[in-house]
């Protein structure tokens, strides 16, 4: 009897995984530590993506950033295509984070304070198309969110926000070696924040 009662279970218990997976009830994990089938992804261009990367990284609840290229018609686009070119593109970010830690009004605030919204030829040193700042909206949720944050920011300064807001496309991954840059080259990439005074800018706008 206690074998019969075996092969039962044993036969019906792949059935019933596959009736929750259909009915979508059962939630499938990779075995990593985070279940990452809820993690969502937003785009900010704020100038120079080495200097994103390491302000939104800081970010509790952020999962990684990644820099590439966004808002533009070419495809596969590289580094200087987009500083040379006229591809239509933006030094963007692509952020991976846990909304159940951060909320996407949040990262929103964080890229305001890591930018300067006034400036429409670029972002501090950097000047050029592709140092322009923009927000790029997926859904009609995340343009309401960034429309009222461009109030609030006009309301504060009584001043014109020229920050963009585009829906978003694509997104291209830029080369290896822009990939954490102010990690991997902490010394150089420390000259070339101080050389654009960046934090000295953003404390005169912020604070």
């Amino acid at each position: 009897m206690k074998k019969i009662i075996l092969l039962i279970l044993i036969f019906q218990t792949p059935l019933i995984y596959y009736d929750q997976i259909i009915a979508g009830e059962l939630k499938v994990t990779t075995g990593k530590s985070n279940e990452n089938y809820n993690y969502k992804k937003a785009y900010f261009a704020g100038g120079c993506f080495w200097c994103m990367e390491e302000s939104f990284d800081k970010v509790e609840g952020v999962i990684k950033s990644i820099s590439g290229y966004s808002g533009g018609k070419m495809k596969n686009p590289t580094y200087k295509d987009v500083i040379y070119k006229d591809t239509g593109h933006v030094e963007t970010i692509e952020i991976t984070y846990d909304p159940n830690k951060v909320s996407y009004e949040s990262l929103v605030n964080v890229f305001w304070k890591n930018i300067d919204p006034f400036d429409k030829y670029g972002q501090f040193c950097d000047k050029g198309k592709s140092y322009r700042s923009v927000i790029f909206f997926k859904n009609n949720k995340q343009k309401k969110i960034i429309q009222n944050s461009v109030f609030e920011v006009e309301k504060r300064f009584n001043s014109k926000v020229v920050t963009m807001l585009w829906k978003f496309d694509k997104f291209y991954k830029a080369e290896d070696h822009h990939q954490d840059y102010y990690q991997k080259n902490f010394l150089r990439y420390l000259t070339y924040k101080k050389a654009c005074q960046r934090e000295e800018v953003l404390n005169k706008i912020w604070n």
